[in-house]
């Protein structure tokens, strides 16, 4: 047998094989057959195949070198033996022979007879030019021709026909083509008359399409009508159902241009026939109609199209009838007339479907029935056209037209509903967001784009929908009117609050590293992938500020436009520090806004309105340098010495405001915003040396105070005036206590931090004496509740600057104390005393509950149109009177009234007890106890950010203020619990910019022992009391809960300083927070306040050590716990404990199963923490109290938890570290059996009996030890059937034993003997089988205790060792099921398997 060749073998080895197999002489395993040639098949058919012929491969004729690499001939195809192709035929004849398209019989092209046709010569003319043609020479007898030919061209053509005319009167032209387009129409002959089909609902007149035109004259005739009588009598012989399906596949293969082109002119050539039928009388002649009203009919395969020329339809009526002189008229489609038609009636919606949201030209919602005249111009639009309003999809079209008045018009309507939008006027008459919707199909980009317009009209428009899109006007105002409350010039930036999309999937990294990954990639970001989730951000990576610039700088325009582009630069600059850089850094910006909109002189203007704001003072622009200069200390220091704003705040505080050659309102409010210009700069200590050459002015202007709040009525834009100049003169005040500061401090530190204030106390000193009377005079108006209204923030900035004023006089080395601190009784007894007996205060105190944002959560609810892109504090309604931020709000008044306490009390500690009495108003008392009521988070707003910020001012002020009378009087009782208790819950929901007053309050209020009275009163005692009349039994008095209560109670100072450490917030954060708060002006870095993503301190708090234990020992890879491990450890469970006892409401916000997670984290931090004694007791205190009823019907352990990614994780977690380390600890044991009851999921009880079955050895926890009753984890009985196989096999094989683990036998004991004597008829015959063969084992079950544990279980009983109670014989039922399975058993020889 002959080998097959193998790899790796040689030419030589293949040579070698086939002589092997030509010797051999075997047979091949194929066969060679001859092909035939390409042109005459086989060569020689007859001659048999070759058979005996072989391809012997020779290497002697092969060349010594390969061949060369040349283009190889083109291969060509072989045709087929099947099919040869013979010489002499022609592929193309073949071709069109087979063919059997439609398109094969149009194609028969026979060449035009122009043999007969009369050749004119041209007319001789005597000019050398022919004249030139009007339309008011040509003849009315002139043939009218197609309007598809020129003026020109039917002149020509009937020119020629009167030439051939005049050539001979007696000859006769053969055949003379008609016009193109002209149809001759003859009365109807008998023949034609034949052709109409009998019965049929078609009528064939005569060929329409086919005319024979080219042909000879009879020829051309004869051929139509031929090839007509065979189209008619195909027709004939075919049924209707075949015609319409023939005329289907026709209309299929053809091009639907050429359908409707053969439709319109088989249409015409019959109207015309009949019209000329009509005009012609009897006995005379036809004469040649021309084509003069081509109406094309709307195809019959499209059902939408009313065909307005069918025979019985109602004509075409048009306001005018348009006649062919008309120019272009000659040809009339009436399909492009018909927006000329008076509009169908309006259509009554009957059901709820939605319709497509209309707008009127004022951005109004029109509902879908309004019935609007035409002339109002609503309704230019093509679809539902008898709708008025136009869609918003209808104007993002109209702003992209050629006509620039149309596009200013799209842009004017669209800023119209996003105004109303805002507003809120649409409510629930939309599906969906209008400004989402408006964002998501590229309105913003589309504004951008034509701020690039020539047309300044397009630009005043695009600039107008800018704003409205970008500026919520509520906003503003409110900022404005609250800039002199307490730190209400320090805002949150209006920028979003949520992560990038892309990062919401990406793990937890440290905030630095983030931010260093995140900033490149926001500069390569495309501006739409940046507007989707910040629009501001997106609109500035578009180059909007330059373009803005150009727009004041080069266009010039009007003063609309100008306040539209301020008011949008003062919004981009609320966005955030970033934001404002690139303001104030974009090229010749804000150097434009200050030469043209802030000039030291300008021309006096007269009355009327103003055609433009150039050269003009403008209140606008002021207010853009005091928000820039609010982003931050380094802007207010570029703008001052940059711009020289020095010299224009002189400029316009210097002059009284009706002294400004400007409006009124213009006048007042451009000094207001001067002064609070300069406020913002003294906040940071610049322009303090302003102060000396203004005094003059400073002074006449407070000077006269007094006389404007007793004039009637109160002008708002003054008090506005009045309150920003007393806020100057506090921060000014400020100034002076920190030069103090600065000379007692390190110079080189001072140098490198910041200037030096030039306000010395001396120079301040003498404000108080004029400020005193304009608060006597403000107070005066107290019980006129209108006219306290109307004084706005000018009452609480009077106190603001008296407790600045004491601060500051307090800080004085050189002065005597005495004297401020008589100042302080006499203000005392003669303004505050009297003031704290009149009764419109108790109103104050008894309306804030009524106004507190925290307690009525539905008053900052989110903006009907709230963008997560868009940030706006939703203010475009206003605020309602008696709300935080409204007209009768008492927040403001009573928060400085309480900072003034404040610095009173801490400087004069003798009047602590005169002050006392403010904590006692009933008012108060009912809002905090409404404040500490179990309720959840509030949700985080722009709005409700701001509103609780304010608020958190107030009660921390009330706090602090009981905090220092508790040093020198006792508090009662119910007010210090009432006081803890708030300060717990402030403490959890401060927020970012908030840290001062956190950490004051962890060193004040939160573990002073004065604030849990119940250390003194019986609390411990109590709590023993009460665990051994839930528990049932004494213990050890040393162990209790009331001697770990008072351990606790003795132990705060350690709690504190533990909390310290691990609660406190960063140390920048810190000091930035504490120099706002304390004034410390030379320190403060910005008045924008962190974005308040969430609150400061997490709900759970008072975990926070144990948590940070945990991760600790996670991330130590040699497993070490870190130092003092055990004293914070029981630091944090002291103080739980505590929590847990006296204050179960400052934990309402944890859930237990939470609380729970917590605890095992202390057994998870490393193998020797739970022995600890101190640990042990403290864990097991707190275990009991999750074990109450009422707190173990809430123990939900399928709920997401915070913090937590799955609870069967942590639990599978925790019982791999109590199989390493547990040692059989019974509390670590009992922890272990609390998640294992049968309410909770049955995943934690299958990962015991499941992966940790070694585990039950260790779990010896006593029966009487149980901290829940056994009935929980016994009823109901357990139907998972893979858990009870688990049950059974632990029994069998001895893993789970009575004095290994009592509980777990028990439960297990139990839930088998349900099982396998249950007779359920809707079981499954799965759950059968298994139930037979669970019955058959234990019956033939060789340990006779266990068997007689399982057949005879009865109820559970913690009092007995085996924890159930045994049947002594078992039921009738059970005993006649156990014996016919014992039969059966025996009948079948069943074994033990």
């Amino acid at each position: 047998m002959l080998s097959r060749p193998k790899p790796g073998e040689s030419e030589v080895d293949l040579l070698h094989f086939q002589s092997q197999f030509l010797a051999a002489g075997a047979a091949p395993a194929v066969q060679l057959v001859k092909k035939g040639s390409r042109k005459g098949g086989d060569a020689n058919p007859d001659q048999p195949p070759l058979q005996d012929h072989r391809d012997v491969v020779m290497l002697n004729d092969l060349p010594d070198l390969p061949p060369a690499l040349v283009p190889a001939p083109p291969k060509r195809a072989r045709p087929s033996l099947a099919c040869p192709l013979p010489e002499d035929e022609d592929p193309e004849e073949k071709l069109n022979r087979h063919d059997q398209h439609i398109t094969a019989v149009l194609t028969k092209i026979i060449e035009r007879d122009t043999s007969s046709v009369t050749v004119n010569l041209p007319v001789p003319s005597g000019v050398a030019f022919p004249p030139v043609f009007h339309r008011s020479q040509e003849k009315q007898e002139k043939l009218v021709t197609s309007g598809k030919r020129s003026i020109f061209a039917q002149e020509i053509a009937a020119r020629r026909v009167s030439e051939s005319r005049v050539l001979s009167a007696g000859e006769v032209v053969p055949n003379l083509d008609p016009p193109e387009g002209a149809v001759a129409c003859e009365a109807p002959t008998p023949r034609d008359q034949g052709d109409q089909i009998l019965g049929s609902s078609h009528s064939f007149q005569g060929p329409h399409l086919i005319t024979g035109k080219g042909l000879r004259g009879q020829e051309a005739e004869q051929e139509a009508q031929t090839i007509h009588k065979e189209n008619i009598a195909r027709l004939q012989a075919m049924d209707p159902e075949e015609i319409l399906q023939e005329q289907q596949r026709l209309l299929a293969q053809l091009d639907p241009s050429l359908v409707a082109f053969l439709r319109s002119h088989s249409h015409t050539h019959e109207q015309e026939g009949q019209k000329a039928t009509k005009e012609q009388k009897p006995g005379e002649t036809s004469v040649p109609v021309t084509k003069e009203e081509p109406n094309k009919s709307a195809s019959a395969s499209e059902p939408g199209k009313e065909d307005k020329l069918e025979p019985g339809a109602p004509a075409l009526t048009l306001p005018v009838t348009p006649h062919k002189e008309w120019l272009h008229m000659d040809t009339v489609e009436l399909e492009k007339l018909h927006w000329t038609q008076d509009l169908p009636p309006l259509r009554r919606q009957q059901t709820q479907e939605r319709m497509q949201a209309r707008f009127s030209l004022q951005g109004e919602l029109l509902p879908p029935d309004v019935d609007l005249p035409t002339h109002l111009g609503l309704h230019h639009h093509g679809e539902e056209a008898e709708r008025a309003g136009y869609s918003l999809q209808e104007l993002f079209h109209l702003t992209r037209s050629r006509v620039s008045q149309q596009r200013t018009l799209a842009l004017h309507v669209l800023s119209q509903v996003i105004g109303r939008a805002q507003a809120g006027e649409f409510g629930d008459q939309l599906v969906g967001s209008v400004l989402q919707l408006l964002l998501d199909a590229g309105f913003l980009f589309l504004l951008r784009f034509s701020l690039d317009d020539r047309a300044d009209g397009v630009i005043a428009a695009a600039v107008q929908a800018l704003r409205a899109l970008l500026v919520a006007p509520g906003d503003e105002e409110l900022l404005d009117r609250t800039f002199s409350w307490y730190h209400g010039a320090s805002v949150f930036p209006l920028m979003p609050s949520q992560e990038d999309k892309e990062d919401e999937g990406e793990d937890e990294e440290p905030p630095r590293e983030k931010a260093k990954k995140k900033m490149p990639k926001e500069g390569h970001r495309p501006p739409p992938d940046l507007a989707q989730y910040d629009v501001i951000k997106g609109l500035l990576a578009t180059n909007l500020l330059p373009r803005l610039r150009y727009v004041l700088e080069v266009t010039c325009p009007g003063p609309t436009v100008v306040l539209d582009i301020l008011a949008v630069l003062i919004r981009l600059a609320r966005h955030s520090l970033e934001s404002a850089t690139r303001v104030l850094e974009c090229p010749r910006l804000i150097e434009t806004i200050v030469r043209e909109f802030l000039p030291t002189c300008w021309s006096p203007m007269e009355g009327g309105p103003t055609h433009s704001l150039h050269k003009v003072p403008c209140a606008a622009a002021m207010k853009l340098l005091r928000v820039l200069a609010s982003a931050g200390r380094n802007i207010a220091a570029r703008l001052l010495n940059n711009f020289d704003l020095r010299s224009h705040l002189c400029r316009f505080i210097a002059e009284a405001p009706q002294e400004l050659s400007l409006p009124p309102e213009e006048a007042e409010t451009l000094s207001t915003e001067a002064f609070r210009l300069w406020a913002v700069a003294a906040s940071y200590g610049h322009c303090s040396e302003l102060y000396r050459e203004l005094y003059p002015v400073l002074m006449r202007a407070l000077q006269t105070v007094p006389t404007e709040l007793s004039s009637h009525p109160l002008q708002p834009l003054s008090m506005q005036r009045i309150a920003s100049l007393l806020t100057l003169l506090t921060q000014l005040t400020l100034a002076a206590s920190s030069t103090h500061c600065e000379l007692t401090s390190d110079p080189a530190e001072v140098y490198l931090s910041a200037p030096t204030s030039s306000v010395t106390w001396t120079q301040v000193s003498g404000l108080q004496p004029l400020v005193e009377p304009c608060l006597k005079q403000a107070l005066k108006l107290l019980p006129r509740p209108e006219m306290w209204c109307a004084l706005g923030p000018v009452p609480t900035a009077c106190l603001l600057f008296l407790g600045a004023y004491y601060q500051t006089w307090s800080q004085q080395p050189s002065l005597c104390p005495e004297d401020w601190l008589q100042d302080m009784e006499r203000l005392l007894e003669e303004l505050l005393l009297p003031l704290l007996s009149q009764p419109p205060l108790s109103s104050m105190w008894d309306s804030l509950r009524q106004c507190s944002p925290l307690c009525n959560p539905l008053s900052y609810t989110p903006a009907p149109e709230a963008l997560s892109s868009l940030v706006s504090l939703g203010c475009t309604g206003g605020c309602p009177p008696l709300s935080l931020a409204g007209s009768a709000s008492p927040f403001p008044f009573l928060t400085a009234l309480l900072s003034l306490f404040n610095t009173l009390a801490r400087i004069h500690k003798g009047l602590c007890g005169q002050l006392a009495t403010v904590l006692a108003a009933p008012g108060l008392q009912n809002y905090f106890l409404q404040c500490v009521a179990p309720r959840t988070a509030p949700h985080l707003t722009p709005f409700s950010a701001w509103a609780l910020h304010h608020e958190y001012h107030l009660q921390y002020l009330v706090l602090s203020l009981a905090q220092k009378l508790a040093a020198f009087q006792p508090v009662l009782t119910t007010n210090a619990a009432l006081h803890h208790a708030v300060a717990l819950a402030l403490l959890s929901r401060l927020l970012p910019g908030s840290e001062y007053l956190a950490q004051e309050l962890l060193l004040s209020c939160v573990f002073r022992l004065e604030f849990l009275p119940e250390s003194a009163s019986g609390g411990p005692e109590a709590a023993d009391f009460s665990d051994r009349l839930s528990l049932g039994s004494s213990g050890d008095p040393q162990c209790g809960r009331g001697a770990l209560l008072i351990q606790a109670c003795q132990d705060l100072p350690s709690i504190r300083s533990c909390y310290l450490t691990h609660c406190s917030p960063a140390q920048a954060s810190l000091l930035a927070s504490q120099a706002l708060h304390r004034g410390e002006l030379q320190q403060v870095s910005t008045l924008l306040l962190p974005v308040p993503k969430e609150p400061l301190l997490p709900a759970d708090w008072p975990f926070l050590p144990l948590i940070q234990l945990y991760h600790q020992a996670s991330d130590t890879p040699s497993g070490v716990s870190p130092a003092d491990t055990l004293g914070t450890a029981m630091r944090a469970l002291q103080w739980v404990l505590v929590l847990e006892s006296w204050r179960p409401e400052a934990l309402w916000a944890v859930p237990p199963a939470a609380r729970l997670a917590r605890l095992m984290c202390v057994f998870l931090v490393d193998s020797e923490l739970f022995r600890e004694t101190p640990v042990q007791r403290l864990v097991a205190a707190l275990l009991a109290q999750l074990c109450q009823p009422q707190v173990l019907q809430n123990l939900s352990l399928d709920c997401p938890l915070p913090g937590l990614t799955s609870f069967p994780d942590l639990y599978a977690s925790f019982l791999e570290h109590f199989e390493a380390v547990s040692f059989g600890d019974h509390l670590f044991g009992a922890l272990v059996l609390l998640p294992l009851q049968r309410q909770f999921s049955v995943t934690l009880r299958l990962a015991l009996f499941g992966e940790h079955v070694g585990a039950l050895r260790a779990l010896g926890l006593p029966l009487n030890q149980l901290p829940v009753s056994l009935e929980c984890y016994i009823s109901p009985p357990e139907d998972n059937l893979a858990l009870l196989q688990l049950y059974f096999r632990a029994l069998v094989t001895g893993a789970l034993r009575p004095h290994w683990c009592p509980v777990l036998y028990a439960v297990a004991v139990a839930h088998v003997n349900s099982f396998i004597f249950s007779q359920d008829p809707k079981s499954s015959d799965e759950v059968k089988a298994v139930q037979r063969s669970m019955l058959q084992k234990t019956w033939l079950l060789a340990d006779e205790f266990l068997r007689q544990h399982l057949l005879h279980y009865k109820v559970p009983s913690s009092s007995l060792p085996e924890g159930f109670e045994l049947y002594s014989q078992l039921p009738p039922l059970r005993q006649q099921y156990l014996q016919r399975m014992a039969s059966g058993i025996l009948q079948n020889g069943v074994s033990e398997t």
